[in-house]
């Protein structure tokens, strides 16, 4: 028996052959819920120990490192097959060179700016990080949560904002030593000096400035998102919980730790359970209660291009001019591969995005 949502109807009417029944649907949001609250435990907890035990301030790249395997780099490495799924269709070589093509071509050329214009590809980077997180929070809310509150377009566009603008600025705001220190040492493996044209964002003034906006952002698509509502806030209390609650997990961690944990158990989690959802025979095994059978069918579909993302990272150590010298310039180099293979992704996933109706 299958129960449509929101995005499941416009889905239809542009002949997307999948239908998301009550119980896949009920256990991707369980388990999008449950890493939501790992996130803010998890980096909390981290956070604290971290100081009242004064351990070693490395242990808070462990989960960049853990994402190299474990949802974060895994989560882009099913995209050549996730367009003919939509379509309820079987991935074919045509449909996987398709989006090979978009890697290298899109990739390559933005790899290309990180080397003639590090400062302009890391501003890049943060614009198109937030657009794709926000992308990812907004399919959450609506398809897996069937928000009624985000049906309409400016709701859905201050809701992209909002969720994509919070873990990019409010460490900004929070810990501006620490994100300057990590973008020199992105931007000084390509031009320390290139770091001059990114400074005005750390002054008080350019801090000021993003926590005014921000705030005033959230505020208003909460508050429109409210009486767009009516009489059913269930999703509306979901989404303002949310809200609140990464504005205060990226204030109360450390941005390394932060966005890491975030990274893997927040942002890459709810797209792994997207393209659980198009795969029928995932969205089978989720169907029929085999929550083991759909993670291994991921991580065998995932697994390739996952390597492949390892011989990106690598072939990028080679070809920038400065080999990463420290924790902050390896994470540096890992945050550019992270970058050139984003772009492309954001492609793929808009693709998705109008395919499902997600902004119809």
């Amino acid at each position: 028996m299958a129960a449509d949502l929101p995005g499941d109807r416009e889905s239809h009417h542009r002949g997307v052959a999948t239908a998301i029944s009550v119980t896949a649907r009920n256990r991707t949001r369980r388990w999008a819920r449950q890493g939501a609250i790992t996130t803010v435990l998890a980096g909390v907890l981290l956070s604290t120990l971290t100081v009242l035990l004064a351990l070693p301030t490395w242990l808070q790249f462990l989960p960049f490192a853990i994402s190299v395997v474990v949802l974060g780099l895994p989560h882009g490495a099913v995209d050549h097959l996730v367009i003919p799924r939509a379509h309820g269709e079987r991935p074919n070589l045509r449909s996987m060179l398709a989006v090979g093509l978009l890697y290298l071509i899109v990739g390559g050329a933005y790899t290309v700016v990180w080397l003639l214009a590090p400062a302009l590809a890391f501003a890049g980077f943060i614009l198109v990080t937030a657009l794709h997180w926000g992308q990812g929070d907004v399919y959450a809310l609506r398809v897996i949560e069937g928000a009624t509150h985000l049906e309409g377009g400016l709701n859905r566009l201050g809701t992209l904002a909002v969720r994509g603008a919070i873990p990019m600025l409010v460490p900004l705001v929070a810990y501006p030593a620490e994100y300057e220190r990590v973008a020199a040492a992105i931007v000084g493996l390509v031009d320390p000096d290139a770091m001059a044209t990114l400074e005005p964002a750390f002054t008080t003034g350019g801090r000021l400035a993003v926590a005014v906006g921000l705030g005033t952002v959230i505020l208003v698509t909460l508050a429109l998102g409210f009486v767009r509502a009516g009489g059913d806030r269930g999703s509306w209390l979901v989404d303002a919980g949310e809200t609140v609650g990464l504005v205060a997990y990226f204030v109360l961690v450390p941005p390394i730790l932060a966005i890491g944990i975030y990274f893997c158990f927040w942002h890459s989690l709810r797209h792994v359970l997207r393209t659980m959802l198009l795969d029928p025979i995932t969205r089978g095994a989720l169907e029929s209660g085999h929550g083991r059978g759909a993670w291994r069918r991921f991580a065998r579909d995932a697994a390739p291009l996952t390597l492949g993302g390892v011989a990106v990272i690598g072939l990028l150590a080679l070809a920038l001019p400065r080999a990463p010298g420290s924790l902050e310039e390896t994470l540096g180099l890992y945050l550019i591969a992270i970058a050139v293979m984003t772009l492309p992704h954001v492609v793929v996933v808009s693709i998705l995005d109008r395919i499902e109706g997600v902004w119809s």
